[in-house]
């Protein structure tokens, strides 16, 4: 583990392996290098070819924290890793980390190249706007009352996860984790806004963008992605069959590496 100092005085956690250009993977909500063995493994694939950061995002793993939360705050962590690299990166964002990745490129921080999967936008229809207010209000009530558990359930019922997982999912070690990183969840709130997706933004991120989903993913979000795509100016768009928001990363990395490597 290495560390870095963003510019509000909060250290950043990493892993730093493999050689070549640097490549910094952005994870979403819930993850740390802790708790997300599929990023994990996607690092390692990719270290093959590349300097690769897998980071603990503020308030989660190794990774310390600081008051009041910005949205900036988070891209200023993107940036002193890439201060640390000593050159233009590669970067790479998962679901509400791809959002927060694409935040960092409209910003003009050194990125070459943009890779994203399955940012999870809504339709931004009226129902959809209600449904996130209803969430917000309810996520920072339980996260202001210190009840975690809830917090946690509450997010993923909101993904769609199943009832029955859910429960199963209580009664394993990783439960105590999801708890242990359950404030940083309005974090990944702010950073989605009232998740419809923000055309202006995206439009302003001028660097080679790919964005990609997964062929057995859920309508909404596979539309989110083409919305991506189309909203920026120099973006592909690949699916990959069979997937869905839990990557294969032995299918992803490929995908990455040609785009990166191309």
């Amino acid at each position: 583990m290495q560390t870095v100092i963003s510019k509000d005085g909060t250290q950043i956690a990493f892993d730093k392996i493999g050689q070549g250009p640097a490549l910094i993977l952005v994870g979403g909500a819930f993850h740390s290098r802790s708790i997300d063995p599929r990023m994990t493994q996607l690092a390692r694939l990719l270290s093959k070819y590349y300097t690769t950061y897998h980071y603990d995002r503020r308030g989660r793993g190794d990774s310390t924290d600081a008051q009041p939360y910005a949205v900036d705050r988070e891209i200023e962590d993107i940036s002193a890793l890439i201060k640390d690299s000593g050159r233009s990166v590669y970067l790479f964002g998962m679901s509400s980390g791809a959002v927060l990745a694409l935040h960092a490129a409209a910003q003009g921080l050194d990125i070459k190249k943009l890779a994203v999967y399955e940012p999870p936008f809504n339709s931004g229809n009226d129902d959809a706007r209600k449904a996130a207010e209803r969430y917000t209000k309810q996520l920072n009530l339980l996260l202001l009352e210190n009840r975690r558990s809830e917090a946690v359930e509450l997010a993923r019922r909101s993904w769609g996860t199943p009832p029955n997982i859910i429960a199963v999912m209580k009664q394993t070690p990783a439960w105590s984790m999801f708890e242990s990183v359950a404030p940083t969840l309005a974090y990944d709130n702010e950073i989605m806004g009232d998740g419809s997706l923000p055309e202006k933004l995206v439009a302003s991120v001028t660097i080679p963008l790919l964005v990609i989903d997964g062929g057995a993913s859920p309508l909404f979000m596979r539309n989110a992605a083409k919305g991506v795509k189309d909203a920026a100016p120099r973006a592909q768009y690949r699916t990959l069959e069979g997937q869905t928001h839990e990557y294969d990363q032995a299918v992803l990395a490929p995908v990455l590496i040609e785009f990166f490597s191309s």
